[in-house]
């Protein structure tokens, strides 16, 4: 039968327990299922019956718990319950399964399992984020290659000036007409210049082109007209037909009233005639205007008589 106090005093204290770690501060606990990481009386997962804790592994949590009836079969010894990845669920799950469980025990195992997820959202979100991959490079291979460059680019300058300068000698004809040369190579500069010359051409075609249509006149065919502006041009005429008629219509009494004011003006001046008065001049008899009389004061300045000497 096991007793945890007599476990205790064996591993603890100052004595020998392969599982712990000295310091000069406090000492630590290596074992597996240890629910703190220290090397205590209550926190030891050796000297304690009643005992839980909580592993993650690949990102799922579980809780740990130790059956001490098995302690004959140290492989079956611990139970293993999954808890779910909702955090309020998985502390209700610990709750019940550590019901009969010390509250030291509980509360440990709440908090280890606060770490845990905590540090599982900051790998999730590290993983997300684009991350920046080291590549170590050798200094001897850099060196090595940057050698091949620098020669490399020397031996196509060396080519280059080579080319050109043979290709010069042979449009100038000074090695004469027998001679070995690379025929591809005067092949190319020729094509180049075959291309050149057919790009100048095909420039200043194109500038006459340009200029002989300066200048040019053309007649141009008016666009086709359709029904509905035909339609609309007669809609216009029509307009234009019935205010001229109108306009005429407007001018015909005028005329009218004009000729009945020049009759009532003739009998007027027969009456008046008749009568033996005198013809009012005008066009209308012009009203009487009111008598009005204008008075002007004069002020004059008093003499002071003069006194008797």
């Amino acid at each position: 039968m096991q007793h945890d106090d007599v476990i205790w005093d064996i591993i603890g204290n100052n004595q020998f327990c392969s599982y712990k770690v000295k310091t000069k501060t406090q000492n630590f606990c290596r074992h597996e299922y240890n629910v703190t990481g220290l090397c205590t009386r209550a926190a030891c997962p050796l000297a304690n019956s009643q005992y839980a804790t909580i592993k993650e592994e690949k990102g799922q949590c579980f809780l740990y718990m130790k059956v001490i009836e098995r302690a004959a079969f140290p492989a079956k010894m611990w139970e293993k319950v999954k808890l779910s990845k909702n955090y309020e669920k998985a502390l209700e799950q610990i709750d019940q399964n550590l019901i009969y469980w010390p509250r030291f025990i509980r509360h440990k195992c709440k908090q280890r399992f606060t770490k845990i997820t905590q540090y599982l959202i900051r790998i999730r979100k590290l993983t997300l984020k684009r991350q920046r991959k080291l590549v170590p490079l050798s200094r001897k291979v850099e060196r090595r290659e940057k050698r091949k460059e620098e020669k490399a680019l020397i031996a196509a300058q060396l080519d280059n000036a080579i080319e050109k300068e043979l290709l010069e000698r042979l449009k100038q004809g000074t090695y004469g007409d027998i001679y070995n040369f690379p025929v591809h190579a005067f092949d190319k500069a020729l094509d180049q210049q075959q291309e050149e010359e057919s790009q100048s051409e095909s420039e200043e075609e194109g500038e006459e082109e340009d200029d002989e249509d300066v200048g040019k006149k053309e007649f141009v065919a008016a666009d086709d007209i359709e029904e509905s502006d035909l339609s609309d041009f007669e809609d216009m005429n029509n307009l234009k037909a019935s205010s001229d008629e109108e306009d005429e219509e407007d001018m015909s009494e005028e005329e009218e009233n004009e000729s009945e004011e020049e009759e009532e003006m003739e009998v007027e001046m027969k009456g008046s005639r008749s009568k033996g008065k005198a013809p009012a001049k005008g066009p209308a008899l012009r009203k009487k205007r009111a008598y009005v009389e204008i008075e002007y004061e004069q002020e004059t300045e008093p003499v002071s008589k003069s006194k008797a000497t």
